[in-house]
């Protein structure tokens, strides 16, 4: 897959995830890596961009067979983003689909 694709939607698969259950770092790593190629050093950067801009929150839980891990979850202000980009999603891709005319080859 184009790596553009998977820049550009990585922001909003993250925080769809995080809207369903709290994730600690290496948890979302395996989740995504599941439907999406991708590496871990790609989600920690980003994870810490939605930290700081106010989107998520971080708190540390022990781990049965190793140091606390930390975990992410939605703030108020995240939970609004994630809607908003789901959203922008589908309005996005629907017009995208619209211009394709269903033409796959």
């Amino acid at each position: 897959m184009n790596i553009q694709f998977k820049k550009g939607v990585l922001e909003l698969v993250v925080l769809s995830l995080l809207g369903q259950r709290d994730y600690y770092g290496f948890e979302l790593v395996s989740e995504i890596s599941e439907d999406i190629q991708m590496s871990e050093g790609t989600i920690y950067p980003l994870l810490r961009r939605l930290k700081d801009e106010g989107y998520l929150e971080t708190y540390l839980m022990e781990s049965p067979g190793g140091p606390p891990r930390k975990y992410y979850r939605l703030t108020p202000l995240g939970e609004e983003t994630r809607r908003r980009l789901t959203r922008e999603w589908y309005a996005f891709t629907a017009s995208v689909d619209r211009i394709l005319g269903g033409q796959v080859k």
